[in-house]
Order: C-alpha cells, then structure tokens, then sequence
C-alpha cells in the first residue's frame, strides 16, 4: 500500500536509513462513542528516538489518542501506521501480535498479573511473539533496580516498585514505539522523577520513538516536543 502523502518519511524498508519510516504516525484519526464527537481528524508522528508528550485537559481525547495509537482500539476514521506499516486495518488478532513487537505500553496503572513473578511479568510480551526474552528480561529488571526480586509476587511490591517492573515489561521486546498513559500518575515526586528517568533512557538507548501523555509537566519537560490536544484537536502549546 502506497504511504499517505501527509508523511512521505512513511517509506519502504528498503530504503536507506535516512529515508526510514517514523516509529509512530497517525494521519486524521477520528473516533468517538455514540453520537458524541472525541478526536477530529488528529495526525501526528513520532521518530526513533524521539520524545514527544502529549498535553491536555480532561476530556480532550487523550487516552482515546493513545488507545488508538497502540491499536487497542480501531479508529472510526484515519490511518495509524507503526515502523512504516498501516495496522488499523488489521485484524484484532494479527494487529496484537504486532503490538507484542512493536508497541511497549506504561498505564498510570501497571496493570501486572498478581499470580506471575516479577520475571514472568515482564516476559509476557516475549512469550505473545514467541521469543526467548530470559536475558534482556532479566537485564532489564537489573537496571530499574529489582535485581534479586525477579520471583517476587507484584502483591508484596511497592507501587514505585510495580511501576518499574511495568517499565521494563514495556521495553523487553525492544519496541519501535513506547506509548505512555500518565505513566507516574499514582506516584510520589520522588518516585515519579526515577521513573520517568528509566522509562526514558532505556527507550532513547534502544531508538525507541515515545510518545507520553501527562497532565504532569514535570514529566511533558522530559520530552523533546510538547503536543496540546483541546476538544479533540491538535493546537499550539
């Protein structure tokens, strides 16, 4: 399929790197739930290694955005394409399995399974793509400090500690694109600030293109270009 116009970086693999594709890039996304209007024809693209953050009231879209971004949702209307590939027309199946690979995901809420370990937590990714993620999991879990917890229950965590484990999860399968939903939302300043650190580094270190969506401005100054959404639209900052 021929790439939209609006992102003509949106190139074939086989064209030099100069020319790759962005990490993420959504062309006039539209959705809403029943006869109410949410996103009006958003667009917008996320390079590797690049750090964008999305800003907004309540009620402007944002989650809605994200959840369309990762493919949890399907766009009413519009384009969502990740590392060159469109994937809102996929199947519900096949665009999950592609997520698995490409997409890492941090929630407010860490969303970890309490009858896993630490460990098999953060695997859970490389085992939906069928890859052997033991070491890069465990290394993982070594540089957000949870070295030693890896058969811990996510029950006898703290909340900054969970919130690690859910940053490492996000990053195991070395995805083109990190996608954060008020990742230090439920935290403390303290930990707020070590987590947006992690959560950053790691993904720049892996070329990852992230895109964070924050009330927090603490954490929108980490990023390297800001995005307002207002009634479901794109507007100057």
């Amino acid at each position: 399929m021929t790439p939209p116009p609006a992102f003509p970086s949106l190139a074939p693999a086989t064209l030099a790197p100069a020319q790759a594709a962005p990490a993420l890039a959504a062309r006039d996304l539209r959705h809403g739930f029943g006869s109410t209007p949410v996103l009006h024809g958003v667009s917008l693209s996320v390079e590797g290694g690049e750090v964008v953050a999305v800003t907004g009231p309540s009620g402007s879209g944002k989650s809605t955005l994200l959840h369309l971004l990762g493919g949890l949702d399907t766009p009413q209307a519009g384009e969502v394409w990740w590392a060159g590939e469109r994937v809102d027309s996929l199947g519900t199946q096949a665009r999950a399995l592609r997520r698995a690979g490409r997409v890492g995901l941090v929630f407010q809420h860490h969303y970890l399974l309490e009858d896993l370990s630490v460990l098999q937590n953060v695997l859970v990714p490389a085992l939906l793509t069928r890859q052997d993620g033991q070491e890069r999991a465990r290394a993982l879990l070594r540089r957000v400090g949870l070295a030693g917890r890896e058969s811990s229950l996510p029950g006898v965590l703290s909340g900054g500690e969970r919130q690690r484990v859910a940053v490492a999860r996000a990053l195991a399968t070395r995805p083109a694109v990190i996608l954060a939903d008020e990742p230090t939302g439920s935290l403390d300043r303290a930990n707020a600030e070590v987590i947006a650190t992690l959560l950053l580094d790691l993904a720049r270190e892996d070329g990852a293109g992230v895109l964070l969506v924050t009330h927090d401005e603490r954490l929108a100054a980490h990023a390297g270009r800001a995005l307002h959404l207002l009634d479901g639209r794109i507007v100057d900052a």
